[in-house]
């Protein structure tokens, strides 16, 4: 990248292997969360996700006398309470990203050594590799890795039953720690020799800050090491099983040359961030939400796909994406999560299911602009599960799910959080938005419009809702929207609270769904009052809720996550809505472009290296929070740059109005 990375214990490195296992560390190279490690697997992908080898101790050697021997670590890790070690660490000269994270280290005596890490697509692998830069100098490299086979949320701590023994010869080598974990494999070309060693206390200072167990022991049964002067030295570690044949130097370099090569086919930075979401999931694909702790969830997985894949042109992985939910319906309702490892399917979600329609419309749309059509038997069972969704709502659902005498969706009941502002701590859901909550009821009603492409038995329920929608969610005094209409389910209630979610009824959806006189003015309300260079805040200043930093332990981060936290994925719809108020002119998409989005993208490397984080700060300075490489910010981003802000030459004939109600009803 173009740009200088900041190297720091901040900004964070993501490796995935496309089946939502990955390798993710900060350019620093010192381990903050539990999350960090060099070799962490998904048994069943995309989950059953587990931590093998964490990380690893690296430091060099010039030939000397064994007792005037000194060693200059390129490694440095924390320890409790609050070490780093050591102290006299190589110098960190310089990170990148691209085509994979590398490091130049600039030793005492002025000798640099480059260190690359890059996880192979569809391999539960890691490749790792050190070289001398400039003339070579008589040195030796040493590497000990750092190993555990715990649970990913989990941590791991000293304990007897650790097995050290390592199998194989030569240059491979396996273990296996634990009975029940998979085992761990290197191939390497350097020297080893089995140390058993326990290191205590390694600290992780994000855990800490987010109010969570964090110290953690590592096993490490040996070390390797290799004469730099004579070449590079390489250690590839994966799967017991999971390596490729060859030798070490060789299989290095025909992994770099094959992996090098399919992420220049990618494109640009934004679709390359696009590619660590699209993972496997049994024959077909799905999305992570985000990096480093969740896995895919249907409402992210519908919302971010739009710009992960239809905006790139990934159309088979969104067509299996698809299919693989169709047959999931259940009672109308997707569930926001799949059933894994013996777990019941979560149906804890009134938008997931209507993300999806929108999702099944706008993959049609793209096949159909380019000329494509699907298999009848893929068309039959989008189609069906479009059909279930509806039918499923319409008459009724779990959580109180039901259509209204109003033409509008109904949903909510105590203790169940349903919509995308989710916070749940205990029995306490933070935003609990019971009744007919405004985002909703735009995805309901575009849901409606586009099952007119299947059947026109909805077309009065359509018009109805559209009807009740512009008089009910109207705020005259404030000049936008409620939030909520019928506030727990009592008829004539409202929330006038501001919050995002209204901008769903202008931009962000197939259809808007506001009459041109309330448009211009939800935008402007947003705009003013939400808007951040980062996205959008999910309260006001002077609402007395807001909070202004996602900080402290679990019940104050999730207290805070709706309550102001803003929110990046949110500036898709705004920026979609505060075009099309304007006409969808190319002039008002230049202007969107360098005002909101070219700002977005500035965020590229200051939080997950290439990739937008899940959410920040509402103040000033905004300081990144959450997931540090987020699906839905990284997909609206690539909409907004490919779709909705492109230019095209269209006949001034053939633009239709920007007002809800004109482009729903047509």
């Amino acid at each position: 990248m173009s740009t200088p990375i900041a190297i720091d214990g901040v900004t964070e490195w993501l490796e995935p292997d496309g089946l939502g296992g990955f390798a993710s560390g900060t350019t620093s190279g010192i381990r903050t969360r539990r999350y960090h490690a060099l070799l962490l697997t998904a048994q069943t992908p995309p989950t059953g996700r587990m931590v093998l080898v964490n990380g690893l101790d690296a430091w060099v050697e010039e030939p000397r006398p064994h007792w005037a021997s000194e060693r200059e670590f390129l490694s440095r890790q924390s320890y409790s309470p609050g070490i780093v070690a050591p102290e006299n660490a190589a110098a960190i000269e310089s990170f990148r990203n691209g085509p994979w994270p590398t490091w130049v280290y600039r030793l005492q005596s002025g000798i640099r050594i480059e260190q690359e890490i890059f996880v192979p697509r569809s391999l539960p692998v890691v490749a790792i590799r050190w070289r001398q830069l400039g003339e070579p100098v008589a040195q030796t490299l040493s590497v000990r890795p750092f190993f555990s086979g715990r649970d990913l949320h989990a941590l791991h701590h000293h304990n007897p039953a650790f097995r050290f023994e390592a199998a194989g010869w030569g240059e491979r080598l396996s273990w296996t720690p634990y009975d029940g974990v998979p085992g761990t494999a290197a191939l390497s070309n350097g020297a080893y020799r089995a140390e058993p060693e326990w290191y205590r206390n390694f600290l992780y200072t994000e855990e800490r800050a987010r109010g969570l167990d964090y110290e953690e022991d590592l096993a490490s049964p040996g070390v390797w090491s290799w004469q730099l002067d004579t070449g590079p030295a390489v250690l590839i570690l994966g799967v017991a099983g999971s390596l490729p044949a060859g030798k070490a130097a060789d299989t290095f370099e025909r992994l770099s040359r094959s992996e090098e090569a399919r992420r220049a086919r990618l494109g640009g930075p934004l679709q390359r961030a696009a590619d660590a979401y699209i993972v496997k999931r049994g024959s077909g694909k799905s999305i992570v939400a985000g990096y480093p702790w969740f896995t895919d969830w249907g409402r992210d997985t519908f919302i971010a796909m739009r710009g992960l894949c239809l905006a790139t042109g990934r159309l088979a992985e969104a067509r299996s994406i698809l299919l693989q939910w169709a047959g999931q319906v259940s009672r109308g309702m997707l569930p926001n999560r799949f059933a894994d490892q013996g777990d019941a399917p979560e149906f804890n979600s009134v938008d997931a299911s209507l993300w999806y329609i929108v999702a099944v419309h706008d993959y049609l749309q793209v096949l159909k602009a380019g000329g494509s059509a699907l298999p009848p038997e893929d068309r039959k069972a989008l189609d069906q599960a479009v059909r279930q969704i509806i039918a499923g709502y319409r008459g009724g659902t779990r959580h109180g799910i039901r259509l209204d005498s109003d033409g509008l969706l109904a949903a909510g009941e105590p203790g169940v959080q349903l919509t995308w502002m989710d916070a749940k701590v205990g029995d306490w859901v933070v935003t609990p938005r019971i009744g007919k909550p405004v985002e909703i009821q735009a995805l309901w009603l575009n849901a409606l419009r586009i099952a007119e492409e299947f059947t026109e038995e909805y077309r009065g329920i359509l018009q109805l809702g559209l009807r009740s929608f512009n008089q009910r969610f109207r705020n005259e005094a404030a000049g936008y929207l409620y939030d909520v209409v019928d506030a727990d389910h009592r008829p004539g209630t409202s929330d006038p609270t501001l919050r995002p979610n209204q901008i769903l009824a202008v931009g962000g959806l197939p259809y808007p769904v506001a009459d041109d006189s309330l448009a211009r003015g939800i935008v402007q309300a947003i705009e003013s009052r939400l808007w951040t260079p980062l996205g959008l805040r999910t309260l006001p200043r002077e609402d007395s809720r807001y909070v202004a930093r996602y900080e402290g332990d679990i019940p104050s981060r999730d207290g805070s996550y709706h309550q102001g936290t803003l929110w990046p994925w949110l500036l898709g719809p705004f920026v979609e809505a505060w075009v099309r108020v304007r006409g969808d002119t190319p002039a008002a998409k230049q202007e969107a472009r360098s005002r909101f989005l070219d700002p977005l993208l500035q965020h590229l490397d200051q939080a997950g290296v290439g990739h937008i984080s899940e959410i920040a700060d509402a103040e000033p300075p905004h300081t990144p929070r959450g997931c540090p490489f987020q699906a839905w910010s990284v997909g609206e981003a690539l909409r907004l740059h490919l779709q909705v802000l492109a230019v095209r030459q269209v006949p001034v004939k053939s633009r239709r109005s920007s007002g809800a109600a004109h482009a729903v009803r047509r």
